[in-house]
């Protein structure tokens, strides 16, 4: 075998990412939980395999499909804009064990207020962690805003699943199990939004489409955090929404009266299969590498990167997940 090609494009991903099943299939490998298992030394193998190949230098004896997995390895544990490692649970591959257990915890006990509260403040903290990790751009963020952020969305939650759960005394239980989803959609315009305000303040890098950086946008910015914010919501409807129906019927069979102590571990699972396919599948509704034309970014960039790139009529960003 001869020396693997320097010409293989790790910039992008590896399947078309204009197409709705290339960036699924690229999202199924990015939140594939067996990441998480990976070593220290393996993490930073890949990142030296994916870092000298970009640089020019080919591993001895690595093929392409080596080249490919190396480089979902490094991608999974590390920030693209600033490469950092992420810590453990903010990673994406930690979305579907992490969301199965809080998610399937909250549709289990959303009778008590004390859980309730318990449940939608581990969740907010959890997600705290996670918009940080996969924030877009490199923009540092105080830790007072970062304070500011996570009281406000753990605020929200726990306000909004507090405040339905007593609307729906008087209302049939079906009704009740959706408050947690209620909540959760609330938090999730608070919590991101608060978390990456700091792209809302200065912006973030857009680029041309070969990646050199043109400026910062807060235009993109706010786009950005948008597709993220329906991204999350839709990811939460199907571990949220069908559970509680296929719960609420079984409940009243004979089968699960007579063994109550099935309902938790039965709703659990039925959670994570959800989760399995909604995390991937609602990431790849927008492209992770956005983009936005020229013309709707603010005037002052607007006039910049037409006086140095008269050319340019897209502008390219991270957006964040």
């Amino acid at each position: 075998m001869g020396e693997l090609p320097l010409d293989i494009n790790i910039q992008e991903p590896r399947w078309d990412q204009s197409t709705f099943l290339g960036r699924a299939r690229h999202f199924f490998t990015v939140t594939d939980p067996r990441n998480l298992l990976l070593s220290g030394a393996q993490l930073e193998a890949s990142r030296n395999i994916v870092q000298n190949y970009r640089a020019g230098v080919v591993t001895p004896g690595l093929t392409e499909d080596q080249l490919w997995r190396a480089k979902y390895v490094y991608d999974s544990a590390f920030h693209p804009d600033t490469g950092e490692k992420v810590v453990l649970i903010g990673r994406m591959s930690a979305q579907v064990p992490m969301n199965m257990t809080i998610t399937g915890c909250m549709l289990i006990f959303y009778r008590q207020t004390p859980t309730v509260v318990f449940w939608q403040w581990l969740n907010q903290s959890f997600n705290a962690i996670v918009n940080y990790s996969n924030r877009s751009g490199d923009a540092p963020i105080t830790v007072g805003q970062l304070g500011t952020a996570y009281v406000s969305a753990t605020t929200g939650a726990v306000a909004t699943a507090l405040g339905l759960k007593s609307l729906t005394k008087h209302l049939p239980p079906l009704v009740g199990r959706f408050v947690p989803f209620a909540a959760v959609a609330a938090a999730n315009c608070i919590n991101i939004p608060l978390m990456r305000q700091r792209e809302l303040q200065v912006g973030i890098p857009v680029t041309n489409k070969q990646g050199q950086r043109l400026g910062h946008s807060v235009v993109a910015a706010k786009q950005g955090i948008f597709q993220v914010v329906i991204s999350r919501i839709c990811m939460a409807i199907p571990a949220m929404a069908i559970p509680p129906v296929i719960m609420d019927t079984l409940e009243k069979k004979d089968f699960l009266k007579r063994r109550p102590w099935l309902g938790a571990p039965l709703q659990m699972g039925l959670v994570g299969f959800c989760l399995v396919f909604a995390t991937p599948l609602c990431c790849a509704l927008f492209p992770q590498r956005s983009s936005i034309h020229v013309s709707r970014l603010e005037p002052e960039l607007r006039v910049q990167i037409q006086e140095q790139n008269p050319s340019i009529e897209v502008v390219y960003y991270n957006k964040g997940l």
